[in-house]
């Protein structure tokens, strides 16, 4: 196998290049981690759910997602409120602290998600997207095999 061929491999590099030039930008302005941002962006679209809902969403690991709430509530930025469901379980919401910091950096991630796409037209942008969800779907789908 020569591993620079090797597409996972290929993703992996390239998502984590793309996540380190972003995170230079709100790192130095909000001094907030890669994991602590993704909170931050998930808790911006949905408010009010757990950990393990931004853990699902991010594919990142339950121990990360922990580390960077624990991170972000100390912060101020996230606060956490008891489910009237069940008392167990916290939902997660952004303070008006964190609500500013998702608004000033979403443009700033969209920016630089246009500057990496400014080479691709825009068909070749749709055919990319395309993939990316079919590529998504079947590692669902190979995921509930298991």
């Amino acid at each position: 196998m020569k591993l620079h061929e090797f597409t996972p491999y290929r993703l992996s590099v390239l998502t984590n290049r793309i996540s380190s030039l972003i995170a230079r930008a709100y790192t130095d302005r909000f001094g907030i981690s890669i994991p602590q941002w993704r909170v931050i962006a998930v808790l911006g679209e949905e408010s009010g759910i757990t950990a393990t809902e931004v853990a699902q969403r991010t594919a990142m690991d339950k121990v990360a997602v922990s580390r960077a709430v624990q991170g972000l509530v100390k912060a101020g930025r996230v606060r956490r409120l008891a489910s009237q469901q069940d008392g167990r379980v916290a939902k997660l919401r952004l303070t008006a602290k964190g609500q500013r910091i998702y608004n000033e950096i979403t443009p700033l991630a969209l920016g630089y998600e246009d500057a990496v796409l400014e080479p691709l037209t825009r068909v070749e942008r749709g055919y990319l997207d395309a993939i990316l969800r079919k590529l998504s779907q079947r590692l669902d789908s190979l995921e509930a095999a298991r």
